[in-house]
């Protein structure tokens, strides 16, 4: 009997552990990923949370973007494309920067590097992630 009851008890915990952290489908184990938290933005569901933090990055872009004069003077246009991460920490780390002229990616890496630290990291499983993100820049001098 005290067999039986400690493996129920295995087996309440385990299921209790999947379900929070994904799902058991068919001998298959996924496991959800969560996005970083953006400062502001501690509190709702999930989907709340996300949709906060791709509302204040957006915000964050667009209050922090600036054309480089010379590049404007130029009519230096193009998109840029900006890998980063999200690291276990929360700080954000530049992959690479592609397309556009070297001034145009110069300002989309001070952009995303001027993104604060977040309140919490990605997690997956209940621990710390590091999430790629991508973000696209389009310069138009609309000369």
């Amino acid at each position: 009997m005290k067999n039986l009851l400690i493996a129920f008890c295995i087996l309440v915990s385990t299921s209790v552990f999947a379900q929070e952290w994904g799902d058991v489908n068919k001998n298959e184990v996924t496991l959800k990923e969560i996005g970083p938290v953006w400062p502001g933005c501690e509190n709702g569901t999930a989907a709340e949370r996300d949709n906060c933090f791709n509302q204040k990055l957006a915000t964050h872009i667009s209050k922090n973007f600036k054309y480089p004069a010379e590049a404007y003077k130029n009519n230096d246009q193009g998109k840029v494309i900006v890998s980063f991460i999200i690291n276990e920490k929360g700080l954000v780390e530049v992959n690479s920067v592609t397309g556009g002229t070297k001034a145009l990616q110069d300002e989309a890496r001070r952009n995303i590097m001027a993104i604060p630290k977040m309140s919490k990291p990605g997690m997956m499983a209940g621990k710390p992630r590091t999430i790629k993100m991508k973000v696209p820049f389009t310069f138009k001098t609309g000369k």
